[in-house]
């Protein structure tokens, strides 16, 4: 009963459960959602930023090329110039110009005029092209620090004549992006178009100057922003925002949130979600297991304890639950009603059965004198004929036997082997070793009671006066069985006198052969075997049963 109440309960908690469960997975789906919007909207600040840093660079490179003492390459006059520009730029260390071979003409910070750079790409490409290079992560020739280099053609009448270029020093990009500050957990990487890092946030000691993971090398080169969540180099899974090498945004710009740091709120609540639905749980289970207990368990043990105790007697028993308990309380008290009703009922039918004993044993007392007024009868009209007497005196005893069976027991029926019992006691006396009884326990009715009796009376008789039991070493074996509705008896005699069949039928023949009615649908065969009679019995019975065999 606990377990169907916890059922109960837990069905009843079920929709809370199934709601908190819905909401949680909701929050989850909108912060994510939310959570990869933050990251796309950082990475695209962030890109803006560079622009930003690059552009203003660019309009410097600009504007000074277009002064004379640069255009025209002149030593001196651009040494001091230079120096003056790159003193007031905070990103930048030194301004180079160089001939269209690559080789150096004057810069900001004194260098040795013919130092050739033609080696490098950023020069190279500057060469070929009238816009703004942006070259890749470069270690500085002479400083030997980490830069960014950037390089803009020097035109004079429609031709190139040299090269501008300059170089935004990484430790003052990495101090930008760490002045922006990041939410906890968060990382921001700037990269070259081949994955190189230039700057991090955060560890940028381990990072700047490695390359970004193979694994992730394709968002570099891919063809639009987005965001992805990714298993960071140090260790943390985040979503990262990012914004890909393209003509507009010449380094890749990414920007990552920490799973655990956003969904941190949602973790919280979720767990306070689980705890108060944890002690709800119980809280139920208790109220459950104590109103189960009073309202119910205690209200349907008192019903059943009163019904154990009034069938093992106590007729008294009551559950007295009228007015409590709510409706088990109705039923209890519908069941004292009833036990009532049956205290009623069964005073009733012993008063009834107490009249039926009596009625019984006034009409087996008005048989038995009926039978012994037939027998004097007889005595007087057959006086002549002793032998005759006996034989009638004896049929009218087994008859009379049977009625007393029907009486002392049941008004309808009776048990086979008392009748065989009873049928054999005139004849035999007390069943001796001559005689083998079994059978299963068989309830005969009425009609058959009375006919089998007379038959196994005129089969006894037989056997004392011709048969098996006419010597002392014969023997006769009764036995019987019940199956599909139907009785088999046999009666089989040995080591009796050498049986003769008879000439004809005499009147024990035809007693036997007729004793049951038609409606049980009788059959009998006697066998006259040399060595004793084998008779065969057989009729329909009504509800009758076999439980036990009797020996």
């Amino acid at each position: 009963m606990r377990k169907r109440l916890f059922a109960v309960a837990l069905t009843a908690l079920s929709p809370t459960i199934g709601m908190l469960a819905y909401n949680e997975f909701a929050a989850r789906s909108e912060r994510n959602v939310e959570v990869h919007r933050h990251a796309a909207q950082m990475a695209r600040q962030s890109a803006s930023d560079v622009e930003s840093v690059l552009d203003g660079i660019k309009g410097v490179l600009i504007a000074t090329s277009a002064i004379p003492a640069v255009s025209e390459k002149s030593p001196a006059a651009c040494n001091l110039l230079l120096k003056s520009v790159a003193s007031k730029l905070a990103p930048i260390r030194n301004i180079i110009v160089m001939d269209i071979h690559g080789k150096l003409v004057c810069d900001s910070m004194g260098w040795q005029p013919g130092m050739s750079f033609i080696d490098r790409d950023y020069v190279q490409q500057a060469l070929k092209t009238d816009d703004l290079v942006v070259g890749e992560y470069t270690v500085a020739r002479v400083s030997n620090a980490p830069i960014l280099p950037m390089a803009i053609a020097l035109i004079q009448g429609g031709e190139t004549v040299g090269v501008l270029a300059t170089g935004v020093r990484l430790e003052w990009l990495q101090d930008q992006i760490q002045a922006r500050g990041l939410a906890p957990g968060g990382a921001m990487t700037i990269a070259d178009r081949k994955g190189v890092i230039l700057a991090r946030d955060p560890n940028p000691a381990r990072f700047v100057g490695t390359t970004i993971p193979n694994d992730y090398r394709h968002l570099i080169t891919a063809k639009a922003p987005g965001t992805t969540e990714v298993l960071s180099q140090d260790g943390t899974k985040r979503v990262m925002g990012y914004i890909p090498v393209s003509a507009k945004n010449p380094l890749y710009v990414s920007a990552g949130l920490s799973l655990d740091v956003a969904f941190a709120p949602i973790n919280r609540a979720t767990l306070t979600g689980l705890l108060l639905t944890a002690i709800g749980t119980v809280l139920a289970l208790a109220a459950a297991i104590f109103v189960g207990d009073r309202f119910i368990l205690d209200p349907i043990n008192q019903i059943v304890n009163v019904l154990d105790r009034w069938r093992n007697g106590d007729r008294l028993a009551r559950t007295q639950m009228r007015g409590q308990y709510g409706e088990l309380g109705q039923v209890g008290a519908s069941v004292d009603g009833l036990l009532d009703e049956l205290e009623i009922r069964r005073c009733e039918s012993a008063r009834a059965e107490e009249k039926r004993k009596l009625m019984a044993k006034e009409l087996s007392h008005r048989v038995k004198n009926t039978l012994a007024i037939v027998q004097a009868i007889a005595r007087q009209t057959y006086k002549n004929l002793p032998e005759q007497n006996a034989v009638f005196a004896n049929r009218v005893r087994a008859l009379g036997a049977a009625y007393d069976m029907l009486m002392s027991d049941d008004a309808s029926a009776a048990e086979l082997a008392k009748v065989v019992e009873r049928a054999l006691l005139p004849v035999c006396g007390s069943i001796g070793t001559g005689i083998s009884i079994y059978g299963p326990t068989c309830l005969l009715e009425a009609e058959a009671v009375n006919a089998l009796s007379m038959i196994v009376h005129e089969l006894a008789t037989n056997a004392v006066k011709y048969g098996a039991l006419s010597d002392p070493i014969g023997r006769v074996k009764i036995e019987w069985e019940e199956r599909e509705g139907r009785v088999y008896f046999s009666w089989r005699e040995f080591d009796g006198p050498y049986v003769v069949s008879p000439n004809g039928e005499g009147f024990g023949s035809k007693l036997i052969s007729s004793a049951f009615p038609m409606s049980m649908e009788p059959e009998t065969k006697s066998d006259f075997a040399p060595d004793g009679l084998k008779f065969r019995l057989s009729f329909r019975v009504g509800a009758v049963g076999s439980t036990k065999a009797i020996a």
